[in-house]
């Protein structure tokens, strides 16, 4: 499955956009701040002075990734980890109401409420029951983030 996230709306505090699936509008999600990122020294990080990343407040970079579902020790439960982000680790899809839940990861939901997401339990249960339907037919699951 290609998910496609499209950011729509960029805040000083957060970042809104729309998800995909094959073409059709699934949800709406908020993410961090989308931040300029420069790797000065080629380390892969942008967490040296200069680079632009500030952990836990920062959108991961537009392009494609692989998307795999594993348990997450953090949350206690199976959610869609983000594979191969440029500088960033333990990226992951799930429900969350506002900015201040994502610390790098993509948050779904319904955008009701300006800057926050509601219904977001049930969109990311939808998700990943999606997501775990194509792995059950041996088809791998990407996204791809634009702006």
């Amino acid at each position: 499955m290609e998910l496609v996230l499209i950011r729509k709306t960029f805040k000083e505090k957060y970042t809104l956009g729309k998800l995909f699936t094959d073409q059709v509008f699934l949800c709406d999600t908020i993410e961090d701040t989308v931040r300029d990122l420069y790797d000065i020294n080629h380390d892969g990080d942008f967490d040296d002075q200069g680079e632009g990343k500030i952990y836990g407040k920062t959108a991961i970079p537009c392009g494609r990734y692989k998307v795999l579902l594993t348990h997450s020790f953090k949350l206690k439960r199976i959610l869609q980890i983000i594979l191969q982000v440029p500088g960033f680790t333990g990226i992951r899809i799930h429900g969350g109401r506002n900015e201040t839940w994502t610390e790098g990861c993509i948050l779904v939901g319904e955008n009701t409420i300006k800057g926050q997401l509601v219904n977001y339990g049930y969109w990311e249960t939808h998700l990943r029951d999606l997501l775990q339907s194509e792995v059950d037919k041996g088809n791998k699951n990407y996204i791809t983030i634009k702006e």
